[in-house]
C-alpha cells in the first residue's frame, strides 16, 4: 500500500495555492462553476472527512459527493488529492494554537509546550500522524509553525543546525506516540485493555516459562495495561534530559532551572 505523502504534486500549482490571496480564483482565467464554494471551503470539507473517517477515505469523488457537486467540479479548485493534502496539513498547521511563550521560563517549558500543542494537532487531526511529510509544504502556516517552534529553542545554546535538528527530533517523538495513541484508541474501540488482558493472561502466563523468559515475564507483567499517557511523559523528560545534558556545558542566554 502506497503511503500518502506531502510534496507529491505540481510544486508550482500548490504554491501558488498556498500563498493564494482573498477571493483569488481558483485557478487564474476561471470561474468556479458553483456559488459559495472556493478552495478555502474544499480544503475544510477535506479536512472533515478524514477527521471523521482518515486518509483512505478521502478520494475526490468521496470529497465531490460531500460537497454536493461533480469530481470535476472539485477539480477547477484543487488539481488534486496531492495538492489537497498539502492544503489540508498547511492550514491544520495554521490553526494550530500557539500559546505565548513568557521569557522568564525556563526553555524547558517552552518546548514541551511544542510538545503538547502538536501532541494536541494530532489529536484533533489523527490523519497528520499518517500523512509522510517527506517536503513539508512551504505555505503559512508550515512556516509560521516552524517559527513558532523554533523560538523555544532560541538563546539555549544551539547552533542553528542544531535548533532545526532539536526540534525534528522532538517532533518525531511527539509523532510516534501520536501513531501509538492512536493505534491503542482504535484498539480499546474495539476492545478494552481490561478485557484484552483478561483473556490473554492466563494464556501467557502458562506459555513465558520464567527461567526462559524471566525480564520478559517480569517486565511485562509490571506494565500490563500501560497507558500511553505514561509512556508521553517518560518519553518527553527523555528528550528534554538529553539537550539539558547536551547543553551542560555551554554557555546560554537563557536561564534554565
Amino acid at each position: 500500500m502506497v503511503k500518502d505523502r506531502s510534496g507529491a504534486g505540481d510544486p508550482v500549482r500548490t504554491l501558488e495555492l498556498l500563498w493564494r490571496e482573498p477571493g483569488q480564483p481558483a485557478q487564474p482565467g476561471r470561474r468556479g462553476p458553483r456559488q459559495g464554494l472556493s478552495v478555502d471551503a474544499v480544503v475544510r470539507a477535506a479536512t472533515v472527512l478524514a477527521d471523521e473517517e482518515g486518509l483512505a477515505a478521502l478520494t475526490m469523488r468521496a470529497l465531490a459527493q460531500r460537497l454536493g457537486v461533480t469530481p470535476m467540479t472539485v477539480y477547477t479548485y484543487v488539481p488534486g488529492k496531492a495538492e489537497l493534502l498539502d492544503l489540508m496539513l498547511d492550514d491544520a498547521y495554521l490553526h494550530m494554537e500557539r500559546r505565548p511563550a513568557d521569557p522568564k521560563e525556563p526553555w524547558q517549558v517552552h518546548v514541551t509546550r511544542v510538545a503538547e500543542d502538536n501532541r494536541d494537532l494530532m489529536v484533533r487531526h489523527p490523519w497528520i500522524a499518517d500523512l509522510a511529510v517527506t517536503r513539508p509544504p512551504l505555505g503559512p502556516g508550515v512556516i509560521g509553525k516552524y517559527e513558532y517552534e523554533l523560538a523555544a529553542f532560541e538563546g539555549i545554546g544551539l547552533t542553528d543546525t542544531e535548533m532545526d535538528a532539536a526540534l525534528t527530533h522532538l517532533l518525531g517523538f511527539v509523532h510516534a506516540n501520536a501513531l501509538a495513541a492512536a493505534d491503542d484508541a482504535d484498539h480499546n474501540s474495539r476492545q478494552s485493555q481490561e478485557d484484552w488482558w483478561a483473556v490473554s493472561a492466563p494464556l501467557l502466563e502458562r506459555a513465558l516459562d520464567p527461567d526462559r523468559y524471566p525480564l520478559a515475564g517480569r517486565v511485562g507483567t509490571a506494565v500490563a495495561g500501560y497507558h500511553p499517557g505514561t509512556i508521553w511523559t517518560f518519553g518527553l523528560q527523555c528528550v528534554l534530559d538529553g539537550l539539558s545534558h547536551r547543553l551542560a556545558d555551554r554557555p546560554a542566554s537563557r536561564a534554565t532551572p
